[in-house]
């Protein structure tokens, strides 16, 4: 009995239903089409064929161009200051994953935000602890970065 193993493989060299059955997959993760049937008849592929490949095909994200960061922000209990943190965040073009605050006590809350950026750079990582600056925000660390 032959043991299956993953490769990667640019997709340029694959049979196209590959391709298609991972936009397939994207449509309906993202809801771009209320069902399968119409996931499928819209990229151009029967679902036999999606359904043949669904569980072995699947897209390699860059990991070398991406970096996840769990940071421990501790912000004043003020309106308006973790929306500040997090648009701050999105000025980085940091895709935030997780966020969990704390209840306030004392007038501080913590807030822990797991997030993913896009360069990796530590040009990048060096800019979120500039966080620091904006109003309410008591104190950051850095607690990984990946």
């Amino acid at each position: 009995m032959k043991k299956s193993q993953l490769i990667v493989a640019c997709s340029d060299i694959l049979p196209e239903v590959f391709t298609k059955v991972l936009e397939v997959k994207r449509l309906i993760v993202c809801k771009d089409e209320k069902s399968l049937a119409s996931a499928c008849k819209r990229v151009g592929i029967s679902r036999s064929a999606y359904y043949k490949y669904k569980d072995s095909v699947f897209s390699y994200e860059e990991l070398f161009n991406r970096k996840i960061v769990n940071m421990y922000l501790l912000l004043t209990d003020n309106p308006g200051v973790l929306s500040n943190a997090l648009a701050f965040l999105h000025s980085l073009q940091a895709n935030i994953l997780t966020v969990n605050q704390s209840i306030p006590v004392d007038g501080a809350a913590a807030v822990n935000i797991s997030l993913r950026l896009t360069d990796g750079g530590d040009k990048e990582l060096e800019g979120l602890k500039t966080i620091k600056e904006l109003d309410g925000v008591l104190e950051v660390r850095i607690l990984s970065a990946e």
